[in-house]
Parts: C-alpha cells; structure tokens; sequence
C-alpha cells in the first residue's frame, strides 16, 4: 500500500482508547553540585514541560498518526485534570474525562538533568466507584461510533470493568485490543489482542530460557483466554506476535535508543490504528515497530508522526 492511500485509510479510522491517564510533569535543570545536607544532587529547574501520559498518550499517537481518536478516563477535579484536557485538545483528541472530586489526577514528576532522569515523583489515587459507573455508561454509548476499542490498563484503577468493556465491544463487532498489567490475566480473556512487554508476560507465565519455551508459554496463554493474538514486545529484540500460525517476528528498529517510556502506547496506538483502518495484523505490527523506532528516539512519552511513520518505512 502507497503511503497516500495509507494516509486516507488512517484518517478515516475511529479509535475508542478507555483506560488509566496520566499527567507526565518534566523539570529540566541542572545538578551540578552536591547538597550539603545529604549526599544527593541539587537539582536547579530551568524550565517545565507537560505530556499526556497512559492511556492519553495512546490517543495522542493514534491522533498523530492522523486518526480519529475518543479518549475515556477519569480524572480528579483539580488543575492536573484541566491540563491533561486542555493537552488532549490541543493534539485533536477527543475527550470523555470523567471528574471525580473525590481523587488528585495522577501525575508523574521526572527531574531531568543534562538528558539524565534524576528521580522520579508519582501522585496517584484510585477513583470512586460512582465515577466509574458513569465511565462504563459512556463506553456502551461511544462504541457504537468507533472501528476498534483500545484498553490501556497502567493499574491506576480506572478500568475496573475491563471485562465488561471487552465483552460489549466484541458483542458490538468490534476488534478490543488490550495493553496489560498485574499478574491476573483472566480479566482480559476474550480480547482480540494483548501487548504485553517481557517483564509483564514473565510475571505471568514464568521465565522461559529458549525461544521454543517461549512460544509455547505465549500460545498456551492464547489459547486459554481466547485471544486473537499475542504481541509480545521485546526491547532491543523487537516484538514477536504470536497468532494460529508461526510466530511473526519483527527486529528492533531503532537506530539510537534514548529513552523507552511510553514506546508500549506507541505500538498499541500504531497496532490499533492500523488494523482498524483495514489492514493485516502482520502489516500492523510492521508499522507499530517502525513508529517505536522512532518514539525511543526521543525524551520522554512521545509520539509519531505520520510524517516521520512514512519516512522509518
């Protein structure tokens, strides 16, 4: 496929992304000294910058790479909420951010000197149980408008109904695509498709010491929850996806690797961007390694462009 009819096929893809969402803070500055009162570095702040975080960097990258993205999550009734909204905004993401009154937004505070993450400062809560009613509500309304559901579970707490959420979209004839966590996968079984990293599958099936045993372990996870497929995203070793057939593997793109976070919500965003725009799980995945490629590149959670998806092609 051209990248001209690529380019229109995305555009014309909805994308429902459901799930936990952050507010990732960044402190730029310098730790050119020790601290006098403890042995740790003083960190003097130049400047701030704020990123959407979680399941609302999902939806940035699905809007980035040119489709049409609704984002459902919680957030508190504070000034982290009406940033994360106002970010959401500003990258053409649409927005059902449910306020409960009762929790601080999550966000995620990174000290940063010359490129080097000193420390970082998590503020979170879980959110009420009223709040959540009101997000299952509005999940059975939207998904009627959307070609595929994405679930992004960072165990903030937001999708206490992931089984219920998979359940109505594959009702509803829609493709559920699952990035995972914690160490009970039954929760997710009926999924098209999950995206765990090494760590999180190990968590769940135990280490495995060849590919052999791994393709087994990942398989039999598969079969025992009914999923489509299984991609398993690998570091600097790629990402292998594991269907009905043989597994399909695809090598590490990147040319320098600065920093991994958020990479995970740039394959899922790509992955399910891609299928929903018609396109062949394997092809999916091709495009998801190639926009990770490009996002390790760059500080912090960050996204792809279509633009630079094009040109790592």
């Amino acid at each position: 496929m051209d990248t001209a009819t690529l380019k229109t096929r995305l555009q014309q893809a909805h994308v429902l992304i459901a799930g936990d969402v952050m507010l990732d803070r960044y402190w730029f500055g310098d730790a050119a000294r020790i601290s006098p009162e403890a042995p740790v570095p003083v960190a003097k702040i130049e400047r701030t910058e704020y990123r959407a975080g979680g399941a609302a960097n999902v939806a940035r990258n699905v809007a980035a790479l040119g489709g049409q993205a609704v984002l459902l999550s919680v957030v508190g009734d504070d000034e982290a909420g009406d940033k994360l909204h106002k970010l959401m905004e500003e990258c053409g993401v649409q927005t059902a951010l449910m306020r409960d009154k009762t929790i601080s937004t999550t966000v995620k505070t990174r000290v940063v000197a010359r490129n080097q993450q000193l420390l970082r400062i998590d503020f979170e809560d879980a959110p009420a149980h009223e709040v959540l009613d009101s997000v299952r509500q509005a999940f059975r309304d939207k998904l009627s408008g959307c070609d595929l559901v994405i679930l992004s579970d960072y165990g903030k707490g937001g999708l206490a109904h992931v089984a219920s959420f998979i359940e109505w979209a594959r009702q509803a004839g829609k493709p559920v695509l699952v990035d995972p966590k914690g160490s009970d996968y039954a929760k997710y079984a009926g999924a098209t498709l999950l995206t765990p990293n090494r760590a999180e599958l190990r968590e769940v099936t135990g280490s495995w010491h060849s590919e052999e045993e791994l393709t087994e372990k990942a398989q039999t996870l598969r079969r025992n929850l009914g999923l489509d497929a299984l991609l398993l995203t690998r570091s600097e070793e790629g990402m292998t996806l594991f269907g009905s057939g043989e597994p399909h593997h695809q090598p590490t793109r990147a040319r320098e690797v600065f920093d991994v976070s958020g990479a995970g919500d740039t394959v899922i965003a790509t992955v399910g961007l891609t299928a929903a725009a018609g396109l062949e799980l394997t092809e999916a995945v091709r495009l998801a390694n190639a926009a990770a490629g490009v996002v390790v590149g760059k500080l912090g959670t960050a996204v792809c462009t279509f633009d630079e998806l094009a040109q790592s092609l």
